[in-house]
């Protein structure tokens, strides 16, 4: 969960090659990793930023066909997509997801769920080149925790159908079943706009980093060495263009189950670090959680997301 500033500096440094893997968030509470003034720092080198997207952005490896940008979004701090969920329709109010460790309000404690909270937060809207289209706003924040999942969603102040009659963009949807170990995909970020492609290399019982801990995590390949700002990112199925999970980690220094180093821990508390490895989050289970008009309803039938 590392910040997209270190990434910055980082790609501008090499390129992106070898980068170090770990996703992006907002500065975290005291005592959670390095903590930065955002507000400082980031106006300090904006540029510095800007001019790292543009250079990763260049090496991006090519995206099999049906994957593009179309729909993810780029945050102040992280990736994120217009999603829905498969009964969506499309005049309900549009959804946002990212990672709950992205929100601006810095890292949720473990145990800690975050529902209907007000929030006016801008996304860029990217089309299927990675151009910037549009900037929308949020309505609230729906839902955002770290218990379990590293999941966030915001409510838009539009619909599907006015961000498809005004940027000709649809929304991903989220796939309703598990995803399958060997299943090819890819990983779009609307912050680097970069794509990174790889295979679900298995699944994590339990992982470990921090003081959090997510339960039945997706394992890359080592072909996805997402970095710094990718966090958020839907994790698609090339296949069939639904989104399986969600970016959100990975084993930086091979430490074991420290922040930025996550562990798995297996059913019998064994315990694996597999440095340089990445991991998301699924989202199978999310679909269950929104009802008519896109409403959360946490206590739904199917519906294991944590609550308050």
């Amino acid at each position: 969960m590392r910040k997209p500033l270190a990434a910055a500096f980082c790609a501008l440094a090499i390129a992106g090659a070898g980068a170090a893997p770990a996703t992006a968030a907002e500065a975290a509470p005291t005592g959670v990793g390095k903590v930065a003034d955002t507000g400082a720092v980031t106006s300090a080198v904006s540029d510095v930023v800007t001019s790292a997207a543009e250079t990763v952005s260049g090496i991006t490896n090519p995206a099999p066909k049906g994957v593009n940008f179309a729909g993810t979004v780029a945050l102040s701090n992280c990736s994120g997509s217009v999603v829905r969920m498969p009964d969506s329709e499309a005049d309900d109010p549009a959804l946002v997801m990212t990672n709950g460790h992205c929100l601006d309000s810095g890292f949720p404690a473990p145990g800690e769920v975050l529902v209907d909270k007000a929030s006016s937060r801008t996304f860029g809207l990217l089309n299927a080149s990675g151009s910037r289209v549009a900037t929308l706003r949020a309505a609230k924040l729906a839902y955002g925790t770290m218990t379990d999942t590293d999941v966030a969603f915001y409510q838009l102040t539009t619909s599907y159908a006015q961000i498809k009659s005004s940027y000709g963009i649809s929304p991903l949807t989220l796939n309703d079943t598990h995803p399958v170990a060997g299943t090819a995909i890819s990983i779009p970020s609307g912050y680097w706009k970069r794509i990174y492609s790889c295979d679900i290399d298995g699944f994590a019982h339990r992982l470990k980093e921090g003081d959090w801990t997510w339960k039945d995590s997706v394992r890359y390949t080592s072909a996805c060495n997402t970095i710094g700002g990718t966090s958020g990112s839907p994790v698609v199925d090339q296949a069939t263009g639904k989104v399986v999970a969600i970016n959100n980690t990975g084993n930086e220094d091979g430490e074991r189950c420290t922040v930025n180093n996550p562990c798995e821990v297996d059913a019998s508390g064994n315990v694996t670090v597999r440095k340089g490895i990445n991991y998301g989050q699924e989202t199978y289970q999310i679909p269950a959680c929104f009802g008519i008009d896109n409403k959360l309803d946490l206590s739904a039938s199917g519906c294991t997301l944590p609550r308050p």
